[in-house]
């Protein structure tokens, strides 16, 4: 597989958001760099840690954007966030106990999350916020 190339296809809309989803290809993009890398190399260790730490940012991001602007997907999009969480908890424990598929799984799953989450689930966003844009504003 090749690496991910950022273009303005992949933008939600929303700078802040764009630059983690950056932050995410990022990730993705050592993973398919790495194809040899075993369950318990560097490679696989930083992304994990790494996607906890994003998991805990980001979605903290989007969530509080989506309250602030009253989003009509708020659950639905909480739920994912909370699968996401999940998944990436227990590929740790299959990791830290040396499960040999642990790589091809991450690989997989952050192919699909950036396939399905962001390209459709998040994507809403761009044409959500774009009708905030054209709203008038009070005052």
């Amino acid at each position: 597989m090749e690496p991910i190339v950022w273009t303005d296809e992949l933008s939600v809309g929303v700078v802040l958001f764009d630059e983690q989803h950056k932050r995410l290809v990022r990730m993705l993009n050592r993973m398919i760099k790495d194809p040899g890398a075993s369950t318990r190399s560097e490679t696989v260790s930083d992304i994990l840690t790494e996607l906890t730490r994003y998991a805990q940012e980001h979605f903290k991001c989007e969530e509080d954007w989506m309250i602030q602007h009253d989003y009509p997907r708020l659950e639905e999009h909480r739920e994912e966030h909370v699968e996401f969480r999940k998944t990436v908890a227990e590929l740790c424990v299959a990791a830290s106990s040396g499960l040999d598929s642990v790589p091809k799984i991450l690989l997989d799953y952050l192919k699909s999350w950036l396939t399905h989450h962001i390209l459709h689930e998040d994507m809403q966003f761009k044409s959500f916020n774009e009708e905030l844009q054209s709203k008038p504003t009070a005052g």
